[in-house]
């Protein structure tokens, strides 16, 4: 347990020395709130409406933290720990590669939450946004959204031969699923037939999700999104397991 606390805190200290993952996953969805609020405002979503703008944003910006850690952060570091042969020369060691992986792990999840916390202290404190849902039902909604998002950067690094393949499929899909899943503008924007293309992203659910349960849904109303982030979580995760298990590469 020290071997694993020692190693998280130097995965810390290197992901705070990210720029990249620092300010995406604790600067840039806070930027995005400022934004979207002096344009949106704290109005209700229809004349005689409890929910707000911002109260529908804030959950989907908590999705956009999960795309940060789960889909950048992880994978490029996975990658690129790969490439240099690191974990190669951790297995030569006590700790071993897996040490060191589940601490990369246990940091983007750390540094997920920190960023959600952070992310709803400022909606809460400038624009007044309201959770309505339980504490539970907003904290499984947020394991499901983290264990899918989690899982998919997982395969891109078993799928990518190296940092620079890895790097383009994260990019590909994390920025089309940002602009095009309700993480950033609202699905209600959308024309039909980027709605079509919306519901074909496992981000959508996601955002679907924590929007659903932070307006005071139960879990229950929410068994669609819930059965396809799980199922994406242990798909991605076994196929991800298979590659690494086929092919050699660390």
């Amino acid at each position: 347990m020290r071997r694993f606390a020692v190693v998280c805190k130097t995965e810390l200290q290197l992901f705070t020395r990210d720029f990249f993952s620092f300010f995406f996953a604790l600067v840039f969805p806070v930027g995005m709130l400022l934004l979207f609020g002096s344009i949106y405002g704290n109005v209700p979503l229809y004349e005689g409406a409890e929910v707000t703008m911002m109260d529908l944003s804030v959950p989907a910006y908590f999705v956009m933290v999960t795309g940060v850690t789960g889909l950048m952060s992880l994978p490029l570091t996975v990658a690129g720990y790969k490439e240099k042969k690191i974990y190669k020369r951790f297995d030569a060691t006590p700790a071993g590669k897996m040490t060191v992986m589940l601490a990369q792990v246990f940091v983007c999840f750390i540094m997920t939450i920190l960023g959600i916390l952070l992310l709803l202290a400022a909606g809460m404190l400038l624009y007044q946004v309201r959770i309505r849902g339980s504490f539970l039902s907003v904290s499984v909604s947020l394991l499901f959204s983290i264990g899918g998002m989690f899982s998919m950067g997982f395969l891109f690094t078993a799928v990518g031969r190296d940092l620079k393949s890895t790097s383009l499929l994260c990019y590909l899909f994390y920025f089309m699923m940002l602009f095009l899943s309700g993480a950033t503008l609202p699905k209600m924007l959308f024309p039909d037939s980027v709605k079509k293309i919306s519901a074909l992203l496992p981000m959508t659910y996601a955002v679907d999700l924590m929007q659903g349960v932070c307006a005071g849904d139960s879990l229950s109303l929410h068994g669609k999104e819930l059965l396809i982030l799980g199922a994406l979580t242990v798909i991605c995760t076994a196929a991800g397991a298979l590659l690494y298990r086929k092919k050699d590469w660390t």
